[in-house]
C-alpha cells in the first residue's frame, strides 16, 4: 500500500515465557516469532522497521534488508514508539503498528483492516477483537457513536470495565504526524509506570480526533504469546495451516496430524507425505516424489520422482531427481546425490557428491569424497578421511567398482573404470582399468583348527 510505513514491537523479555530468550525469539511452525510477523508486514510495504530492545543482536542477526531501532529500556509500547520518533519524522503516510509475538497474523486481515482505516478517513484506528475470556487483555470502551473512547489495560481497569469482552490486539494505525504530536503528551502514571500506547487513543479523542475501530472475527490471528502452553498452541495453528495450504496446491499428505512441516518448506504437486514425516527449515521437495514415514528433512531439497524410504535422515543435502534411499540412511550436511542414484539401508554420507546413477547400498560410509557416474559402493565400504588430526578427500572416477568391507584411507584416488578387491585396504592411488588388491594373503594350516569335544546335555 502506498504512503504505508509498518513498526514491529519487537523489545520485550517476555517474563512469563520463563526463559533467558526473548519471547520473539522462540520458535513456532519452524521460525522465531517475529519472522512470522515481519513476512505478513513485508507483503503490504517495503517499509518495515523493527525496534529491538532485549537480546537485541540476536534479533537484528535474522533479517536483513530491514531498519532496526534500539529501545534501550522497556518502558512500555508507548515509549517504545517514541524510540522510533527520529527514524520515522521524515516519512508521510500511515503508520501501522504490529507486536512482534502475533505471528498467527494474515496478510488478508492487514489489509481489511487498513482499508477500514482508509475508507472510514479516520486518524487512528484500532484492530480488536471479541473473546470469551479476555483475562490479561486491555479492553475497548466505546463512546455513543461507536468509536473507541479509550482502552483500559486488564490491571487498571475497574470492575464494569473488565467485564467488556471486545479486546485491544495492540495493532493501530495512525496518522504519523497527529500520533507524534500526541506522543509528546503521554504520561506514565498507571500501575506499571510505563508509558501506554493505548493512552494515545485517549488523546486523540480529546483532540476530538476521529479513531475508528475494526473487530475481526478471526480473533485467533490475533493472540499474542505470552506462555508455553500457548507458544505450542500457535505452533500447531501454523502447521495445521500450512499443511492445508499444500493440499491445496495438489500435495497427498496422508496424515496432517502427525506431519510437520515448516512454514518456509516449498513442496511440488503429487508428491505424497507419509505419517510421522518432519522437514523443517527452507527444505524444497520437487513433484511427483514420496517421502515414506519418520524421515525427517532439515533444509534441503530433494528432486521431483524421488523417493526416501522409512526413517532416512536429511541435513543440509541435496538430492538429485529419480533418487531412491533408505531405509534408514543418512545424509549429513554438504552431501549431494546426482540423479539416479540409489543410497540403501544404513548408509551415512558427509560433504559428498555421488555421481548420476551411483549405487551404494548397503551399511557404507562415505566422507569427504567425490565420486563419478555409475561407480558400485559395495556393502561396508568405508572412506577412512580422518587422521585424528585433519581430514583428506576421497576421489573416485566413473565406473569404477569398490568391493564389500573396502577401506579406503583418504587422500587417495581411485581412476576411471578402477576395481578394488573386496576386503582391501587402499592406501595408495588405483590407476584408471586396473584392478587393487590390498589384503593379507590367506594361509591354511591343516589340521590345526581348534579342537573341540561334544559335550552332552
Amino acid at each position: 500500500m502506498k504512503n504505508l510505513n509498518i513498526l514491529i514491537l519487537a523489545a520485550g523479555k517476555g517474563t512469563r515465557m520463563k526463559s533467558q530468550k526473548a519471547k520473539v525469539l522462540h520458535h513456532a511452525g519452524g521460525a522465531p516469532l517475529v519472522s512470522h510477523v515481519l513476512r505478513a508486514a513485508l507483503s503490504v510495504s517495503e517499509r518495515v522497521f523493527i525496534v529491538v530492545g532485549h537480546q537485541a543482536d540476536d534479533v537484528k542477526s535474522l533479517f536483513s534488508g530491514v531498519t532496526f531501532i534500539d529501545q534501550k529500556e522497556q518502558l512500555g509500547t508507548g515509549h517504545a514508539v517514541m524510540c522510533a520518533r527520529e527514524t520515522l519524522r521524515e516519512l508521510d503516510g500511515d503508520l501501522l503498528v504490529l507486536p512482534g509475538d502475533v505471528p498467527l497474523i494474515r496478510t488478508e486481515t492487514i489489509q481489511e483492516f487498513l482499508r477500514f482505516h482508509r475508507e472510514g478517513t479516520y486518524d487512528a484506528s484500532v484492530l480488536t477483537a471479541e473473546i470469551a475470556n479476555p483475562f490479561g487483555y486491555g479492553r475497548i470502551v466505546r463512546g455513543k457513536s461507536n468509536g473507541v473512547e479509550r482502552i483500559v489495560e486488564h490491571r487498571d481497569a475497574s470492575p464494569d470495565v473488565l467485564k467488556i469482552n471486545e479486546i485491544n490486539t495492540s495493532i493501530y494505525v495512525f496518522n504519523m504526524s497527529l500520533l507524534f504530536d500526541a506522543l509528546s503528551k503521554l504520561r506514565n502514571d498507571n500501575a506499571q509506570s510505563e508509558y501506554y500506547l493505548t493512552d494515545v487513543i485517549a488523546i486523540l479523542n480529546s483532540a476530538h480526533k476521529k479513531v475508528g475501530a475494526w473487530k475481526t472475527v478471526q480473533a485467533e490471528e490475533i493472540l499474542g504469546i505470552n506462555t508455553r502452553k500457548e507458544l505450542a498452541y500457535t505452533d500447531q495453528v501454523l502447521r495445521r495451516r500450512k499443511n492445508e495450504e499444500l493440499m491445496a496446491d495438489g500435495v497427498t499428505i496422508i496424515d496432517p496430524a502427525s506431519t510437520f512441516i515448516d512454514a518456509g518448506v516449498k513442496i511440488g504437486a503429487d508428491t505424497v507425505i507419509y505419517p510421522s514425516v518432519q522437514i523443517y527449515g527452507e527444505s524444497e521437495i520437487g513433484e511427483d516424489s514420496t517421502i515414506h514415514s519418520f524421515t525427517r528433512i532439515s533444509s534441503s531439497r530433494v528432486g521431483s520422482q524421488s523417493t526416501l524410504l522409512e526413517g532416512c535422515v536429511l541435513e543440509e543435502s541435496v538430492v538429485g531427481d529419480d533418487v531412491i534411499i533408505g531405509p534408514y540412511a543418512r545424509l549429513r550436511p554438504g552431501a549431494k546425490l546426482e540423479a539416479a542414484v540409489r543410497v540403501g539401508n544404513f548408509v551415512e554420507i558427509k560433504k559428498s557428491t555421488l555421481g548420476a546413477g551411483t549405487k551404494a547400498m548397503h551399511l557404507a560410509y562415505i566422507g569427504d569424497a567425490t565420486i563419478g557416474k555409475r561407480v558400485n559402493v559395495g556393502a561396508g565400504v568405508i572412506t577412512v578421511n580422518y587422521d585424528g588430526t585433519n581430514k583428506f578427500p576421497t576421489t573416485i572416477e566413473d565406473d569404477a567398482f569398490i568391493g564389500s568391507d573396502s577401506q579406503l584411507i583418504a587422500p587417495v584416488h581411485v581412476g576411471k573404470g578402477g576395481f578394488v578387491a573386496a576386503g582391501s585396504t587402499i592406501t595408495e592411488d588405483v590407476p584408471a582399468e586396473s584392478l587393487a588388491i590390498g589384503r593379507g594373503r590367506q594361509v591354511n594350516k591343516e589340521n590345526r583348527a581348534p579342537h573341540r569335544k561334544k559335550t552332552s546335555g
